[in-house]
């Protein structure tokens, strides 16, 4: 995974600007992880399955996610919160 450019979507800066200060601190965090390494344990990156299987995943802290898919060296950032983000993505 050689990950170059990451864009955001509209969901992603929707639900961005629904998460508390400390969530969009700790997500930042996690965006700046992955840009440098995304593979780094603290991501616990993995790919998604079932309806879901064109998506990955990574960890902001035990609660919370971001959601994306790849398209070449680009990481589209399809949204971020809890566990529920599975059901829409």
């Amino acid at each position: 995974m050689n990950v170059r450019y990451i864009q955001l979507s509209p969901t992603f800066l929707k639900r961005w600007n629904s998460l508390s200060g400390e969530i969009q601190r700790r997500s930042q965090k996690a965006i700046e992880l992955f840009r440098g390494n995304p593979f780094h344990p603290s991501l616990r990156l993995h790919r998604l399955r079932g309806k879901m299987r064109m998506y990955w995943s990574i960890s902001i802290d035990l609660k919370n996610r971001i959601t994306f898919r790849l398209d070449g060296e680009t990481a589209y950032f399809s949204s971020i919160g809890s566990h529920a983000i599975y059901e829409k993505p």
